[in-house]
């Protein structure tokens, strides 16, 4: 037991009793516990993906999930390896089949608004200005990032990666 809560001890005149009470008296005007879980926000898990950028939940035009992203990249990659493989064969393409991915993706964003993987599986580039071509500028900057890897795999609340967030851009699902 504390020096201030010892029997007779009047130096900072509190009794135990006094604090119990005082104590008893604030729990008993405050809110209840029914009251503060009713007045609890929801986790931040349970807001909806996309929400802050002004997109759906779901649908087209929602934020395109993870494992699609990765196998429309997938495509690309092998894509451009292939193509890549056609100039230096009999040989491997080695860092040919990287400039290959970069110079397809970002002639095909800008052209299009999204890369053949993007479109064989059914995603787009959301631009910020709709209706809006995306600046080569941002196609450059995004796919150099890309081609870095980290960057992608790096992602916020909403599952955008670094390089899209830099860039003001996101994959979103077309159909």
């Amino acid at each position: 037991m504390s020096q201030v809560f010892r029997s007779g001890n009047k130096a900072l005149g509190v009794s135990p009793e006094g604090v119990l009470c005082v104590l008893g008296a604030l729990l008993r005007s405050g809110p209840t516990l029914a009251d503060m879980v009713r007045d609890v926000e929801p986790p931040s898990q349970q807001r909806v993906r996309g929400a802050s950028l002004g997109l759906p939940a779901e649908g087209p035009g929602s934020l395109a999930s993870f494992g699609s992203r990765i196998g429309a990249f997938l495509v690309d990659a092998l894509g451009s390896a292939l193509v890549a493989g056609l100039f230096t064969a009999p040989r491997l393409p080695g860092n040919w089949a990287l400039a290959a991915f970069a110079a397809v993706t970002v002639v095909t964003l800008v052209a299009f608004g999204q890369t053949p993987g993007m479109r064989l599986l059914g995603l787009r580039l959301a631009h910020p200005r709709a209706g809006e071509r995306l600046a080569p500028w941002r196609a450059v900057v995004r796919t150099a990032l890309l081609c870095l890897l980290v960057p992608a795999l790096l992602v916020d609340a909403d599952g955008r990666g670094l390089h899209d967030r830099l860039t003001d851009t996101a994959v979103v699902r077309e159909r």
